[in-house]
C-alpha cells in the first residue's frame, strides 16, 4: 500500500480502517479498541489516521486476527 515513490498511504476514520480490513464498521471499531493495531493509529480527538502498511503488518503478527482475516497472511 505504498505509492511508487515509497510514500506512506493513510486512511482516515473507522470507515477507512474497515475498508482496508474488508470488515464491517463495528468490527473495525472492535479491532481498534482492542489495542492490537495501536502502533498504526494516530488519534487526535475524533480524528483517526491509520498507516495502512503498519496496520496490515500488525494484523499479520497477531495470530487471532490472522485466523479471522486469513486474506492478510501472505500480503
Amino acid at each position: 500500500a505504498t505509492t511508487s515513490n515509497n510514500q506512506k498511504v493513510y486512511v482516515y476514520g473507522i470507515n477507512g480502517l474497515a475498508g482496508i480490513l474488508g470488515c464491517s464498521r463495528p468490527t473495525a471499531q472492535r479491532i481498534k479498541s482492542s489495542g492490537k493495531i495501536d502502533g498504526a493509529i494516530s488519534q487526535s480527538g475524533r480524528t483517526i489516521v491509520v498507516d495502512v502498511d503498519k496496520a496490515l503488518q500488525l494484523i499479520r503478527l497477531d495470530r487471532k486476527l490472522t485466523k479471522k482475516y486469513p486474506y492478510y497472511r501472505n500480503k
